[in-house]
């Protein structure tokens, strides 16, 4: 029997996922939160879950070791990958902001220093502002950047703010919402096309 292969990352994202495919009809009965397995099917064997880093969901998907995959927009813009981005599903919603001191602004001819975990999407807004920047890639703590004068600003994505008022910066500029996405390799989407288009009308059918 063919089956589709679905990329997912373990973690907070993951459990809703499961949580929606289960309210679809697609149950993997030996998955539990702690378990260490990497690859589980569901009850009919129509679809295999494989758990890999959420940065390279896009990238399995992309080079086709899974069909689909899901994972944030966040990681989608990020890896820049080729891919279908076919359904948002509406967990995990978040912004990507642009924040720094509070006297800080984004008027400077100079060139800003920008630490951020995604230098892609930094480097891409503000070549649409036509600002000149450079990029350090930080994977963590960001909000420390500023404040210790590696970096002029920041680029993050957050889902309150909190982190940020809490170290004694403020938003400067909003980049685009994220949320989770449901993303096709572009030579399954044709190969495995009824396998796929039924998993994405099974979830769309508990979306509405």
């Amino acid at each position: 029997m063919d089956y589709v292969t679905l990329a997912l990352a373990k973690g907070r994202t993951a459990e809703s996922t499961i949580e929606l495919l289960n309210n679809a009809g697609i149950d993997f009965p030996d998955f539990h939160t702690k378990s260490r397995k990497l690859v589980f099917y569901n009850t009919d064997q129509t679809v295999k879950l494989i758990f890999v880093k959420a940065v390279d969901v896009p990238t399995y998907v992309e080079k086709g070791a899974a069909d689909i995959g899901v994972v944030g927009k966040d990681n989608i813009l990020e890896s820049q990958a080729d891919i279908y981005e076919i359904l948002d599903l509406k967990l995990g919603r978040c912004q990507f902001v642009v924040a720094g001191k509070p006297e800080t602004t984004l008027e400077s001819t100079q060139k800003l220093t920008i630490a951020s975990k995604y230098p892609t999407v930094a480097k891409s807004h503000f070549q649409q502002k036509g600002i000149p920047i450079e990029t350090i890639k930080l994977n963590g703590s960001v909000e420390l950047a500023p404040l210790i004068g590696l970096a002029d600003i920041i680029v993050d994505i957050v889902e309150t703010g909190t982190t940020i008022n809490e170290n004694g910066l403020k938003i400067i500029d909003e980049i685009e919402d994220i949320s989770t996405r449901l993303i096709v390799n572009k030579a399954s989407f044709t190969t495995k096309s009824a396998l796929i288009h039924e998993l994405i009308n099974k979830l769309k059918s508990v979306m509405e």
